[in-house]
């Protein structure tokens, strides 16, 4: 004799309580449509008063796709009044929890072609890629209000970089960047301050960048951090005079490891190291010299001249100005390289965008979405001895 006298069948068990939820919603939704039937006609279905303001005059069935499921609803139709319904939106096909749901799939990273079907599989409606265009147009118009937002506080770091994709021009397709700007602000809490399409990232379109956000308050910039983008230093020199730059480490030690051969790249990184983990600037400078002077006896010019050329803007960190406990986090553009590799994530899903704005519109929402959380409200670096370590240096 078996031992289980009871046998639980889970997946008949959850089919069943679908159902049953199903069932009840839909019979709770039909019941509500009805009581609003019998307020604006003001009697209820067969009741004979003469207060009646409306007679019924049947119902049509309408499809609405909920969390409970998909439900067979019973609109009511009205002879001498308009039935309007504060349970169902005219027009409505979904209700708003799913589109949201189905939204926040795609901002995550959810192709439209696999929101379709996930769609299709809890709630038994297809969502079109069209009609998901459509929806994410009212997203697109708070993400724009977003991104032009006045900024209010000041922003002692800014870290800038511009992320890549494909995009559509004249009937092929070309790489043109979106720009992205990170500030610090003075309480030490990171924000997104800037996103813009970039088109090849050269002088004309960092100027544009920058002078976008100052005319939207950006103030208050002591360092930019950033890659040797074509541009990017010659902006900062010219449209933040304040503020120094300090170019990204981890790049720079990539450029010079690019002219090193495979034979001497295990010392040059060891020596790249020692540089960088220097006290103070002085010291960083005269190890580089000494670096570069023994890759020219290895004959390694390529990389020593490569050395010589950027050092000086990569050890800005090290400056008195900028206290000791920022300096592994201000030296190089991780921050926001890692913010750059979620928006690859979700752009690599759409391949290339027909054009400029929905690249746009996409990362920005990208960028909200991830950063939307302790990204935002967890304090990044502490600030109370940055204006102690600033009036030091002056």
């Amino acid at each position: 004799m078996s031992k289980e006298i009871i046998q639980f069948d889970q997946a008949m068990f959850e089919t069943k309580l679908d159902t049953m939820v199903r069932e009840k919603v839909e019979r709770i939704v039909n019941a509500m449509l009805d009581a609003e039937a019998d307020e604006i006609a003001n009697a209820a279905r067969y009741e004979r008063t003469g207060e009646r303001k409306a007679y019924r005059a049947g119902h049509y069935e309408r499809k609405l796709t909920a969390k409970a499921g998909r439900l067979a609803l019973k609109v009511p139709k009205l002879k001498g009044a308009v039935f309007e319904s504060a349970v169902i939106e005219r027009y409505r096909r979904r209700e708003q929890s799913v589109e949201e749901s189905l939204i926040d799939m795609y901002l995550a990273g959810v192709s439209t072609r696999q929101v379709d079907d996930i769609s299709q599989l809890l709630w038994g409606d297809r969502m079109p890629s069209q009609t998901l265009s459509d929806k994410l147009k009212k997203v697109y118009e708070d993400i724009d209000s977003w991104r032009t937002r006045p900024l209010e506080s000041e922003y002692p770091y800014v870290f800038m970089d511009g992320v890549w994709h494909k995009r559509s021009w004249g009937g092929h397709v070309e790489n043109v960047s979106v720009l992205v700007a990170i500030g610090v602000d003075s309480e030490g809490h990171r924000e997104v301050i800037g996103v813009a399409e970039g088109m090849k990232e050269d002088g004309d379109s960092w100027e544009q960048f920058v002078r976008g956000m100052i005319e939207r308050g950006l103030k208050g910039v002591r360092l930019v951090v950033g890659d040797r983008c074509a541009g990017l230093v010659a902006t900062v020199g010219s449209m933040l005079p304040k503020a120094r730059y300090q170019r990204c480490m981890v790049h720079f030690m990539r450029n010079v490891l690019s002219k090193t051969p495979p034979t001497h790249r295990q010392w040059a990184s060891a020596a790249l190291k020692a540089i960088f983990a220097m006290e103070s600037r002085e010291s960083a400078l005269a190890k580089a010299e000494s670096v570069a002077t023994e890759m020219e006896a290895r004959r390694l010019k390529a990389a020593a001249n490569c050395l010589r050329e950027g050092v000086g803007e990569t050890t800005t960190y090290l400056l008195p100005e900028f206290p000791d406990g920022h300096r592994r986090r201000i030296r190089t553009n991780n921050m926001i390289e890692r913010l750059n590799r979620e928006i690859r994530r979700r752009t690599r899903v759409v391949g290339s965008f027909p054009d400029g704005n929905s690249a746009l519109m996409l990362v920005c929402a990208r960028i909200r979405y991830v950063t939307d959380n302790e990204w935002s409200t967890r304090r990044y670096l502490d600030m109370s001895r940055f204006d102690d370590n600033l009036v030091e240096a002056n």
